[in-house]
């Protein structure tokens, strides 16, 4: 389990009782320790699905963390039968699995699920998702007590969970379609040019789904990583991308896009059969908080000790991309299209820009204006010396790299 400082995080649910319930005993000590360090002062363990049922009558929980793979009743059965016994009182199960198969994650909702852990844990992703189902019990149960004036209220929240369940469930399996499908996703490829004579040094790799709704491509990989499966999408992407891989000169990168979420998964590991790892960028986007950037440095290694380089995509648009640069000291900074959109008619953005030029000739990175769509901001930003650039005024996104 990652560690992180949650001392008090739960202390407002210290009178909450929660039932922790799993045959793997280092996983039993780490999350009741977790609680109780968090503000808990009522946990209760058990180790099997039968002594779980037991205390369930005695216990009386607010919360239950269950395994679903155990001897004797596994969780699937702890579940159905808790759901048997809930009769209209709301209590909320939060699962423990390693096992975030489609089939798995339906059987579970199916029964009563209301949440899920992957193992191995988060320490701050436990208790966050105890607190949220610890507020919702505790909304549940005021709910209860006022059930004749807030009845509508009540019905109308049961019918939001049942849609967002509907909405999970069909999220899920649009997601996997579009992994599966080889049809599913193409790549097009946008030129990244040197200003100082135009010359192409690398393409930047853009997926594109075969859509009808016409549903963008990050909401595509945002969506993915809510229901788990944004490492498994994001690698689909690449690998569509790197079979144009030896179509591209000698001499010039391909950049492919990556969250700190697929890093972190190790599924990036397959990418190191890869030949000309040295022709590869790796850009990190940067709309996401990194815990520790220790373990990010140490997944990256092995391919930059083979020449791969890293890039800090879309600098300046959000919170984490100074601790970005800072931690990881990337060999490429991009910087985001709200600094270079109409930067020829506002000194502020001339100003920041400016700044990150020379702060990337200190560091020895290169830098890239993303986003140039007018000639008086390319002519902006030559006199400002950054050294790349792309956009539509440089290059249109083209399904080959040409």
């Amino acid at each position: 389990m990652a560690t992180a400082d949650a001392s008090g995080a739960l202390e407002r649910f210290s009178d909450a009782h929660v039932l922790v319930v799993d045959d793997n005993e280092a996983n039993v000590q780490l999350l009741e320790a977790l609680l109780t360090r968090s503000g808990l002062r009522h946990v209760a363990t058990a180790r099997d699905g039968d002594e779980a049922l037991r205390m369930v009558r005695d216990f009386q929980p607010d919360l239950i963390l269950l395994d679903l793979r155990m001897p004797k009743l596994d969780g699937y059965t702890v579940l159905e039968r808790l759901r048997s016994l809930e009769d209209a009182e709301y209590l909320p199960i939060l699962v423990l699995t390693a096992d975030l198969t489609r089939d798995a994650v339906h059987r579970a909702l199916d029964l009563g699920a209301r949440d899920f852990l992957t193992k191995p844990f988060d320490a701050t992703e436990v208790v966050l998702r105890v607190r949220n189902l610890l507020e919702t019990r505790a909304l549940y149960r005021t709910l209860r007590a006022h059930n004749i004036a807030l009845s509508d209220e009540l019905e109308k929240r049961r019918a939001q969970d049942e849609e967002l369940t509907r909405v999970l469930r069909e999220r899920i399996e649009r997601i996997e379609r579009a992994i599966a499908d080889d049809t599913a996703l193409t790549t097009v490829f946008q030129p990244i040019i040197r200003l100082a004579d135009t010359e192409v040094v690398g393409f930047e790799a853009l997926s594109r789904f075969a859509d009808p709704a016409g549903t963008p491509p990050d909401r595509w990989f945002s969506e993915a990583s809510s229901v788990g499966l944004g490492p498994d999408l994001e690698l689909k992407a690449m690998h569509t991308a790197l079979q144009y891989l030896p179509t591209i000169p000698d001499g010039v990168f391909l950049a492919l896009n990556a969250s700190p979420e697929l890093v972190l998964s190790r599924k990036l590991e397959n990418l190191q059969d890869v030949s000309s790892l040295d022709r590869l960028v790796l850009e990190l986007t940067e709309h996401a908080a990194v815990e520790d950037y220790g373990v990010i440095q140490e997944r990256l290694a092995p391919f930059r000790e083979k020449g791969m380089r890293v890039a800090i995509d879309d600098t300046g648009a959000g919170f984490a991309s100074l601790r970005h640069i800072l931690l990881l000291q990337p060999e490429i900074i991009k910087l985001d299209i709200s600094i270079t959109r109409s930067i020829d008619r506002d000194p502020a953005r001339r100003a920041l820009a400016s700044a990150l030029v020379s702060f990337a000739a200190d560091v020895g990175a290169h830098l890239i204006a993303e986003g140039v769509e007018t000639a008086a901001e390319l002519q902006t930003l030559v006199k400002l010396g950054v050294e790349w650039a792309q956009g539509y005024h440089l290059g249109r996104p083209a399904p080959r790299p040409a």
